[in-house]
């Protein structure tokens, strides 16, 4: 028996309409994880006094940190203790132009709920067995109805798993392994738009066991139109 500690992060908005010319919406919606196996204590300290020490320094880091808005030289306080702490980190993401039409029909919630469907069912059995715990750590996403709506979906997939998994919803500033995941990611995205990202190859990829298409690229589809419940798990794609 373990703790395995799995933090989630998503990406991208859920507008199906993200590959519009001029649209503010993203082309992929997908989830990214960085997972950390017992004795993850001393990484949690680690990232509480790389805070207070760059606080002390003149940094200040009220809502911990968030790749997307942190300077250039925080990231790479921040990449360089990943590179130390070394979780093991996957990515799912759904091309949202190639999405099925039943999937459209349903609604935003529901490329929500795929995405993580995708991601969780076989990251959770390739990252703990039936005799673990797995704590599922996932950032809030959203506001008010989105939110609640979120976390039910988070909660029916991580419930039809056959593992044992305590889900917590929290928000990203709470948590530095949700920070990790969203560096972690933040690094991926920037890798599949082709734009440059120091810390990638040295630091992420390394450390990335998946990256997974189940719908293909922007502007393909999938070679055979599977039910997304046939998609089958693929090995991992380099960027």
């Amino acid at each position: 028996m373990a703790d395995v500690f799995m933090y989630v992060d998503e990406t991208g908005n859920l507008d199906f309409d993200g590959a519009s010319k001029g649209s503010a919406a993203s082309i992929y919606f997908g989830f990214g994880s960085a997972v950390f196996r017992e004795d993850h204590g001393h990484h949690l300290w680690d990232g509480l006094t790389l805070r207070a020490r760059l606080e002390g320094e003149g940094t200040q880091l009220a809502r911990g940190f968030h790749a997307k808005n942190d300077r250039h030289a925080v990231r790479n306080e921040v990449f360089a203790a990943i590179h130390r702490q070394k979780p093991r980190i996957d990515t799912t993401f759904l091309c949202k132009a190639n999405a099925y039409d039943a999937v459209r029909a349903r609604g935003q919630m529901e490329l929500y709920k795929l995405a993580w469907r995708l991601h969780l069912s076989e990251i959770a059995k390739q990252v703990s067995t039936r005799e673990d715990t797995l704590y599922v750590i996932a950032g809030t996403f959203g506001t008010n109805k989105r939110s609640e709506l979120a976390r039910e979906s988070l909660r029916e997939v991580c419930n039809a798993q056959d593992r044992n998994i305590i889900l917590g919803v929290w928000e990203s500033s709470s948590s530095w392994g949700l920070q990790v995941a969203d560096d972690a990611l933040w690094a991926v995205q920037r890798r599949l738009e082709e734009r440059e990202c120091s810390w990638f190859e040295p630091i992420v990829q390394p450390q990335l066991k998946s990256y997974f298409f189940p719908w293909g690229r922007a502007r393909s589809r999938p070679a055979i139109q599977e039910t997304p419940e046939d998609i089958p798990w693929t090995s991992c794609h380099r960027p």
